[in-house]
């Protein structure tokens, strides 16, 4: 086999009491996207989902024996901001255990983080080469060359490898044109997948909170044409504002695909999927044709959905819209280059998708540079007025690849001490501090936050006559369940506005 694509495990670590039931489990779609892309480019490619099975690493490495790879490529893609970067504790872990077990083994890590961090990456990591970039066009000319040989090296562009134990590295490979897009990644390669281990997030399901399996992913675009300094997600296509799509009339094959198998929740992965209007019709067109009873849920932003939108969108399924809100005040927001749209913008919008039927899931970032108290406390009263029918809060971090992480290490500001302090739900989470408070105030606010919105009456209130008995008491079970911090501190900074 030329190529061996591996998902890396998840660690507990990431996730705490919330890695049983709560969790999501995502399908590694960029690794489904590079098995098909390697595919149809000629070379010999299977792929390992660590997580979703389970495998401990000898498991992982039996199987790895049995395919006798030219090749093994840890692939550390995140289909959100945080995803990436978290993922490397698993990676790091896999990486090294897989090196113990068998020196000459040849390993590859690609991904988001990995494009973000190439040079740390090289001189952290026991692996032989890193890819900086979207993957594709690294990976097929490396196979195509002696992996021993330093002047075939040297001609991967992309590559990051070691001369007698120096690093070096080759420019980037060219990002794959838009009209390209459909032969490089052809679909998402099923093959060896557990499909029925993916799980929703549960409020996607809220509508059906015991059938969140399974559960598929697909994108539609690449990357996002809008500049947020606390996003990283344009980290493997090399700058910020690149945006591409798959032809519509191509892309439904990928939903047919799903609907064969019995899938019913589906995840649209593009970082801004009600963006441009031709391309995301048309899908909801093309999904309204076939009656297939999706459950999607996708990204929109405040000021980029439209009433005509609406009723169309919610025919073809889409029943859930991932809004980044992220905070009240505007100079805030401007702060991080998302201040073009009001408070009566906000409350506007998301009375138009609850009118017609769609679900509002609200994206509240506090800590943010500009960020008091004061402001948070704003930003959570916002939150408990619209009363979304859920709500994610997020503390602010420098992820790698985005700008706030350029920010922080030109003016050395203190950053998690290893990659689980990236994760929003891990014991060492370690957010940002911004020009007023610490990023342990910044964490017991948000970890209070949560508890307030979630208990609130009108939110419970709307569970149990939107959604439903079994619902509310699979709410009510979540806030038992406790997150240990590192970093917090014992007072009291959110406050609820409600009796």
């Amino acid at each position: 086999m030329d190529i061996l694509f591996l998902n890396p495990p998840i660690s507990e670590h990431v996730y705490q009491n919330l890695s049983g039931g709560v969790a999501t489990l995502e399908l590694p779609v960029w690794m489904g996207m590079l098995t098909a892309s390697m595919k149809s480019m000629g070379h010999s490619a299977d792929q390992i989902d660590c997580a979703a099975e389970a495998l401990q690493t000898s498991q992982t490495y039996d199987r790895i024996t049995q395919l006798n790879p030219k090749l093994v490529c840890i692939v550390v893609y995140g289909q959100h901001p945080s995803a990436s970067t978290q993922a490397m504790f698993g990676a790091s872990y896999l990486c090294t255990e897989l090196k113990k077990l068998n020196p000459q083994l040849k390993v590859i890590m690609l991904g988001g983080h990995i494009s973000a961090l190439p040079l740390r990456t090289m001189q952290d990591e026991v692996c032989d080469f890193v890819c900086e970039g979207e993957g594709p066009r690294t990976l097929d000319a490396l196979l195509q060359t002696d992996l021993e040989t330093i002047s075939y090296l040297r001609k991967v562009p992309g590559l990051w490898f070691r001369d007698d134990g120096r690093i070096e590295h080759n420019p980037t490979a060219p990002l794959i044109e838009q009209k390209l897009l459909g032969s490089v990644f052809p679909e998402v390669d099923l093959q060896s997948l557990p499909m029925g281990n993916y799980k929703a997030p549960n409020w996607h399901c809220f509508d059906h909170i015991d059938q969140r399996q399974p559960y598929a992913t697909v994108y539609t675009s690449l990357g996002c044409p809008f500049k947020c300094s606390f996003c990283c997600i344009s980290a493997p296509f090399g700058k910020q504002g690149t945006f591409r799509y798959w032809d519509p009339e191509f892309i439904i094959k990928q939903f047919d695909v799903y609907a064969s198998l019995g899938v019913k929740n589906i995840k649209i992965a593009d970082e801004m999927f009600v963006l441009k209007e031709e391309h995301f019709l048309r899908i909801a067109e093309l999904l309204i044709e076939r009656k297939y009873n999706f459950n999607i849920w996708v990204f929109g932003r405040i000021d980029t959905i439209k009433p005509h939108h609406v009723d169309k969108l919610k025919a073809a399924g889409i029943n859930w819209i991932v809004l980044g809100i992220e905070a009240f005040d505007q100079k805030v927001r401007t702060g991080v280059n998302k201040g073009r749209y009001t408070e009566e913008d906000i409350f506007e919008k998301t009375k138009m998708l609850k009118d017609g039927g769609i679900h509002v899931h609200g994206n509240f970032v506090f800590g943010l540079p500009d960020d008091t108290l004061e402001t948070m406390q704003r930003s959570l009263d916002l939150a408990v007025e619209l009363n979304l029918e859920t709500a994610n809060f997020y503390s602010a971090m420098a992820y790698p690849g985005s700008e706030l992480y350029r920010e922080a290490v030109r003016n050395n500001t203190e950053l998690p001490e290893t990659w689980l302090g990236y994760s929003q739900h891990s014991y060492d989470c370690k957010p940002l501090p911004t020009k007023y408070i610490s990023s342990s105030e910044v964490l017991t606010f948000r970890d209070q936050a949560w508890s307030i919105y979630h208990n609130s009456p009108s939110y419970l209130n709307l569970i149990k006559t939107k959604f439903g008995q079994k619902t509310y008491d699979y709410i009510v079970n979540l806030k038992k369940i406790n997150l240990s911090r590192k970093y917090s501190v014992d007072k009291v900074l959110a406050k609820a506005s409600y009796e």
